[in-house]
């Protein structure tokens, strides 16, 4: 049998890492989109025989005959590849999971995965395959109506099903009309299927959120998982160790609100002082305008004082678009990367809803997050990752791209960026809303905390409007992002001060040097990018003790 994977035959032709990643990439994003199902034990199967390729040709590798570049690039991709394996051992142990409470599941991804195999079908097994899941569909209702399936097991259940019914139509709809026989046998089981597989869609949502449609939906994964993911991102921390620095980092911060509040006549409640600040907003029409100066504001403040260079087609290469009502909802604030989404109320809105989204995107809390989504946050790391060893964009990790921005958020800090005290809260209630994310999301994920107790503590001990405190514990935990992203930014940022006090302040880098580095590098765990900034020799064995904080 010959090779599966696309490895290179020739290891030592110039510039053949950043070619092998870009081949690495396109195979396994070939077999995600070919076996679709949700859960496939087909596309795991494949991607198996495919990583263990890889890693083989990655290990028997002349590391020494290969320059700095080409071995970080095969460190990053031998980690890829040990993040894949774990991140399919989730994805096994959530399909049996999803088996014990519908053993049918197995069976009717496995036909799916035959037609992705391209097998000929047999219209009567499918009928047959579709009627004893619609019938173990109907059962399965029954339990969550009863409780008997409930907890973590209906949310894991109902994030199979909801992705069920885009596959399935696929499925139908490429037979349907043009193969008679087997349009003839399958139509009404298709059909029955679909009308059970909504009821169960529905009854799983309810079951999981606790009757409660507006309750947010949480799958903590518990303490090993976290541990692996820590070790992937090569932070050589455990998760209480995490919540001590969120603990520490959310103490200094109220400390420093307490001295802004002083200054703004509110004595030491730095609470009154944030409701001061919510209530300094631009006028409806005026947030566009308002962030589009301060985002020349922030490129100024840089460039005089030579931090970083800005090019001019990114200087003006940026634009606004507008964050609508129901996206509003998830996420409440600025959005950004090639360009900056404006929260701001629309005419629609309701008038509560409209006072919300006016405090929560008030002129301070504006100030802070534009040079974060922007420059010399996310949009021109958002440019420069285009440009410069564009591969590496599969070695992301936000540990890089959360904690680049929220290092600006610091180092600005530092530079006196912050003119007034009510600048200055601004900026304090992001920092103090950054250490709270790493509180709650991972105390959530070792079963600490539940998602209301999140909400609470957003509220409480940070100074969230409710609305925005939903909107971001649902962001958290919705299924979009990975259990460490909201862990990512702080303790990214962190890595990059500790960086840059190595590297600038102790080690003569000038500042504009530093910042051009990292992004010339491109994505990679900030350990790594320790290692190759300071000539560190890296090997297929590499791992890092480093202790940032």
């Amino acid at each position: 049998m010959g090779r599966y994977a696309s490895v290179p035959e020739d290891w030592t032709a110039d510039g053949v890492m950043p070619e092998a990643v870009a081949r690495y990439e396109a195979d396994i994003q070939h077999l995600e989109a070919l076996f679709d199902a949700p859960l496939s034990p087909e596309r795991r199967k494949r991607t198996a025989r495919l990583l263990q390729e890889w890693q083989a040709a990655l290990e028997g590798l002349d590391w020494q005959g290969l320059s700095l570049s080409d071995r970080t690039d095969a460190l990053l991709l031998l980690r890829h590849i040990r993040l894949m394996y774990w991140l399919m051992e989730e994805e096994e142990l959530r399909f049996r999971q999803v088996c014990q409470s519908l053993p049918q599941a197995e069976e009717l991804v496995g036909m799916l995965d035959a037609h992705r195999r391209l097998e000929d079908l047999e219209p009567r097994s499918c009928a047959e395959i579709l009627t004893r899941t619609a019938e173990a569909l109907q059962e399965l209702t029954g339990k969550l109506e009863s409780g008997a399936v409930a907890g973590v097991t209906a949310v894991r259940l109902w994030r199979f099903l909801r992705d069920l019914p885009r596959v399935l139509t696929a499925w139908r709809d490429f037979w349907h009309g043009y193969e008679p026989f087997l349009t003839w046998w399958v139509q009404q089981p298709y059909d029955e299927l679909n009308r059970r597989l909504t009821e169960c869609i529905e009854k799983a949502e309810k079951t999981a959120s606790g009757d409660d449609k507006a309750a947010i939906i949480g799958d903590p994964v518990g303490r090993e998982a976290l541990e692996k993911d820590l070790s992937l991102e090569m932070i050589p921390y455990t998760p209480e160790e995490l919540i001590e620095v969120g603990q520490r980092e959310a103490e200094w911060c109220r400390t420093e609100m307490r001295k802004a509040a002083a200054e703004m006549g509110c004595g030491d409640d730095w609470r009154a002082a944030l409701e001061k600040v919510k209530q300094d907003h631009v006028p409806p029409g005026e947030q566009a305008r308002f962030v589009r100066e301060l985002a020349r504001e922030a490129v100024t403040f840089l460039e005089e004082r030579q931090l970083i260079r800005v090019p001019e087609l990114a200087r003006d290469g940026w634009h606004i678009e507008m964050m609508s009502p129901d996206r509003q909802r998830v996420n409440p604030f600025f959005l950004g990367g090639d360009r900056i989404v404006v929260s701001y109320p629309k005419s629609d809105m309701t008038h509560s809803e409209k006072l919300m989204s006016m405090r929560a995107n008030n002129r301070h809390f504006s100030r802070a997050t534009v040079q974060h989504e922007l420059i010399p946050g996310h949009y021109l790391q958002h440019f420069s990752r285009e440009r410069y060893r564009r591969y590496r964009r599969l070695f992301y990790t936000p540990f890089w791209t959360e904690g680049w921005a929220l290092y600006w958020e610091m180092r600005l800090w530092e530079l006196g960026f912050p003119r007034t005290p009510e600048e200055r809260m601004g900026m304090l209630f992001w920092r103090l809303h950054r250490a709270a994310r790493i509180i709650f999301s991972l105390r959530f994920h070792l079963g600490e905390m539940t998602t209301a107790d999140c909400v609470e503590m957003l509220v409480n001990e940070v100074g969230h409007e409710r609305s925005t405190a939903e909107g971001e514990v649902r962001r958290s935990f919705g299924g979009e992002y990975p259990p460490l992203y909201q862990c990512g930014y702080l303790i990214g940022g962190l890595q990059f001060r500790a960086l840059h006090r190595e590297l600038v302040e102790a080690g003569g880098m000038s500042e504009r040097d530093f910042h051009e580095r990292v992004l010339r590098e491109n994505c990679m765990p900030v350990a790594v990018l320790r290692a190759v900034l300071s000539g560190e020799e890296l090997s297929k064995d590499w791992r890092p003790s480093w202790r940032f904080v």
